[in-house]
């Protein structure tokens, strides 16, 4: 077995066709081992060889080769079941990286991870618009070189990368249907990206990656029955279920603010009329803003620039209700209130124990929840309603992408496994 870190994660099917049918299995323990304590922390030698099935010795021999191959060590002890208190063995920090791209609609965030979720490079922020076009990945491609080069990681251990995005995204295909999308004879996003990092990139759903991280990271821990709402320009719904997120048969399940809302209302940019997010998102706080300051509406925010009041966004109108704007306060309240009544609509189907509200809006705190409560009590089933807990993220804006880390790391260790299967 090659010792090197690199070989013991991701390695390729020539590699694997040159092992011994025993170097080949073991190979495979070591993966499956990995993904293991990845995703349940430290573990004792009892429970790697109760998880493998295999027998304490052999357990033993497979945690020194890993220590000895720089990924895994010793982390503390555990609790005594009678007897002396057992090692535990857990990851290793930056014994490998991944490249994690959060793509909002009109900015990226891009961050280094390592294997134990921590942020290397910090969350780097750029500009840049999502279009329909696949050629903008070129320009994708540029910004992540230039930050993994600034970074000065060892780029032999960055094994892959995660991409969360909006938009119908079948994770299967690795296709975005709404942006970035370059036809069904064409390559899918997934390929072209793979091509042009030469690395495997796994592609999931914003709001299903902050579903991810809410559910390892964040409030939904531990929970069986979560849904989470991500208000940003649009609006979108992650559904834990049973304690496991729920996907949908294309990947496609969520699309909250694509429900018809309003008869005869606004054109979506979907291509249907009066969808929720026409009156209840990021979009129509910009929108009604910049029509409300430019019709003579008593805020700070007409003391904006022309230039600016076209260009408003979500953020200002937020930041002007934080510090008192009476205007800005209306017009969150109205944008929350039709939340509300979106949001009993899905209490009533799921009947959940805990509701988590994210992204930028969350930011509104009391402006949005109150009457996002108030509503929910007018249009929500009593009985119902007083079963779940409506409550603000505490991962902040970056939810989405501590969920895309895990996604990719438990991605490539599944293809490996496969691989070697």
């Amino acid at each position: 077995m090659n010792s090197s870190p690199l070989k013991s994660i991701l390695v390729d099917k020539t590699y694997l066709d040159e092992l011994s049918n025993i170097e080949r299995k073991k190979y495979l323990q070591k993966v499956k081992f990995l993904k293991y304590i990845h995703a349940e922390g430290p573990q004792s030698n009892a429970s790697l060889s109760n998880f493998l099935n295999l027998s304490l010795p052999t357990s033993i021999t497979l945690i020194n080769e890993l220590i000895e191959e720089d990924l895994i060590e010793r982390k503390g002890r555990g609790e005594s079941v009678g007897g002396r208190k057992p090692d535990l063995y857990a990851l290793k920090d930056n014994s490998f990286y991944i490249l994690c791209i959060d793509m909002e609609r009109f900015k990226i965030k891009m961050a280094i991870f390592d294997n134990n979720n921590n942020n290397i490079t910090g969350v780097q922020s750029f500009t840049f618009p999502i279009t329909q076009e696949v050629t903008a990945v070129n320009q994708l491609y540029n910004i992540a070189q230039d930050l993994m080069k600034a970074s000065k990681i060892d780029q032999s251990k960055l094994i892959g990368i995660g991409v969360d995005m909006p938009g119908l995204v079948d994770t299967a295909l690795g296709e975005n249907y709404t942006y970035l999308f370059s036809g069904k004879e064409s390559k899918s996003l997934k390929d072209t990206l793979e091509e042009k990092f030469n690395k495997p990139v796994f592609i999931q759903n914003d709001v299903k990656s902050a579903t991810l991280a809410e559910s390892r990271f964040g409030l939904a821990n531990n929970k069986k029955d979560v849904l989470v709402l991500l208000m940003d320009w649009g609006v979108g719904l992650g559904v834990i279920m049973g304690g496991k997120l729920q996907n949908g048969t294309s990947g496609f399940s969520g699309e909250f603010g694509h429900i018809p809302f309003v008869e005869d209302g606004a054109l979506c940019y979907c291509g249907k009329r009066g969808c929720l997010e026409t009156v209840a998102s990021g979009i129509a706080l910009a929108k009604m803003a910049k029509e409300g300051i430019k019709s003579g509406q008593n805020s700070i925010l007409d003391k904006l620039s022309d230039q600016e009041i076209d260009k408003i966004e979500p953020q200002l109108v937020i930041d002007a209700a934080n510090r008192g704007d009476q205007y800005a306060i209306s017009i969150l309240a109205d944008i929350g209130i039709k939340l509300g009544r979106g949001i009993a609509i899905l209490i009533q189907l799921f009947n959940p124990e805990l509701i988590i509200l994210g992204g930028k809006m969350a930011e509104a705190k009391q402006y949005i929840t109150i009457p996002i409560q108030q509503s929910i009590n007018t249009y929500c089933m009593t009985q119902m309603r007083e079963k779940v807990d409506v409550v603000l993220s505490k991962l902040g804006q970056d939810a989405a992408i501590m969920g895309t880390v895990g996604y990719a790391i438990e991605k490539i260790l599944d293809q490996q496994i496969l691989l070697a299967s």
